[in-house]
C-alpha cells in the first residue's frame, strides 16, 4: 500500500454554505462550489492540477468525475447546469443552463454552450462546441437536431428539482439502511 501526501497541498476547496455535498464524494484542491449547487454520491472533483468551478444551482449527479489538465484550461461549469450520473468532464466548459447526459464525456477544450445538450453516453471530443439550443449525440458526438421548446424548459426544471432534493437531504435526516 502506498502512502499518500496530504491533499491540502493542492489548495483548499470552497463550498458555499447553501451547497449540498453527498457522502462518498471527494473534493480535492482548487474547487469552488456555488450557492445551492449539489454534488451527489461518490463524485470526484479533483482540482489538483487545475481549478474547477461549479456555478449556482448546478447539480453534479452520482459518480461523476471532474478534472483538469496540467497547464491546460480549468473545468468550468456554469449555473443551473445538470450533469447526469457517471459523466466525465475534463478541462472543459459547460455554460449556464446546459445539460450533460448520463455517462457522457466532455474532453479537453470542448464547450457546451448555454442551453446546449449532450446526450447520454455521448463523447464530445477535444475542442468541439455544442451550440445553444442544440442536441449532440454519439461517439464522437455530432449535431443531432435543434432542441424543442419543451426540452429547453426542462433544463430549468431539472435544476430546480435538484435544488429541492438537496434541501430535503440537508434539512432532514434521510434513512440509510446498512445491511
Amino acid at each position: 500500500m502506498s502512502e499518500h501526501q496530504d491533499a491540502r497541498q493542492f489548495g483548499t476547496p470552497t463550498v458555499h454554505k447553501t451547497a449540498f455535498v453527498a457522502r462518498g464524494t471527494s473534493i480535492i484542491g482548487d474547487v469552488q462550489i456555488g450557492e445551492q449547487a449539489s454534488i451527489w454520491f461518490n463524485c470526484v472533483l479533483r482540482g489538483d492540477v487545475q481549478r474547477i468551478v461549479i456555478g449556482a444551482r448546478t447539480n453534479i449527479q452520482d459518480g461523476s468525475i471532474l478534472h483538469g489538465t496540467t497547464n491546460g484550461p480549468p473545468t468550468l461549469v456554469g449555473s443551473q447546469v445538470t450533469v447526469g450520473h457517471g459523466a466525465i468532464l475534463h478541462a472543459c466548459t459547460i455554460e449556464d443552463l446546459a445539460f450533460v447526459g448520463f455517462g457522457a464525456r466532455v474532453l479537453d477544450n470542448a464547450i457546451v454552450r448555454a442551453g446546449g445538450m449532450l446526450a447520454a453516453g455521448a463523447v464530445l471530443t477535444p475542442g468541439k462546441v455544442v451550440g445553444s439550443g442544440e442536441l449532440w449525440a454519439g461517439n464522437p458526438a455530432k449535431l443531432l437536431r435543434p432542441l424543442t421548446e419543451q426540452e429547453l424548459a426542462g433544463m430549468t426544471t431539472s435544476a430546480d428539482r435538484y435544488v429541492a432534493l438537496a434541501e430535503r437531504y440537508m434539512f432532514s435526516k434521510p434513512v440509510v439502511l446498512h445491511f
